[in-house]
């Protein structure tokens, strides 16, 4: 087993799409991204340092059955958690939104992932500056840096290669000390 578990949620598949660029630039450190609706709760812990990925979807929510998917995601994945111990576990975050049509809520998935990890025990590295971004409110904000990084499928593609980049090179140290 690689050394890197990467586990994303998605809803259009672009979430997906990111899991993979941040596999391949990974290489063989990172294991092929699993959506984390086809994960076994065995699986995740498995993995000693961890890559999340997810949408922030309408309101504020999390990518799951009640806001429409046919299959589970993050929403049913992290209720298993409840009575998981984290400790020694190191996670990274990454998040997609619209700050645009969404303004209020803008990679808010990152925030409420990190909260139900960092209560388990878990170590979350990889906070994003805010700088560049124009967006109202978002539960992933913490001072003036995102809890992980936040892309813009929709508004800012062009940045995106470069962020995971420059993502990926501050983590990666924190990920395999």
């Amino acid at each position: 087993m690689a050394r890197i578990g990467i586990f994303f949620g998605t809803d259009t598949g672009r979430t997906r799409l990111i899991a993979k660029q941040i596999a391949k630039k990974l290489g063989d450190v990172a294991d092929t991204p699993v959506n984390i609706g086809r994960t076994a709760l065995a699986d995740f812990l498995a993995y000693d340092a961890l890559i999340l990925g997810s949408p922030t979807l309408g309101d504020g929510e999390l990518p799951g059955q009640s806001v429409g998917l046919s299959q589970p995601s993050w929403e049913e994945f992290l209720p298993q958690l409840a009575d998981a111990d984290l400790s020694g576990k190191v996670v990274a975050i990454f998040g997609l939104g619209d700050q645009k049509k969404y303004p209020d809520e803008f990679v808010d998935a990152i925030g409420l992932i990190h909260d139900v990890l960092v209560s388990r025990g878990a170590r979350v590295v990889g906070r994003w500056p805010t700088a560049g971004y124009e967006f109202a409110a978002s539960q992933a904000v913490d001072g003036d840096e995102f809890l992980g990084l936040a892309l813009d499928q929709h508004h800012q593609p062009i940045l995106t290669e470069s962020r995971i980049d420059t993502w990926l090179a501050q983590i990666k140290p924190e990920l395999m000390p």
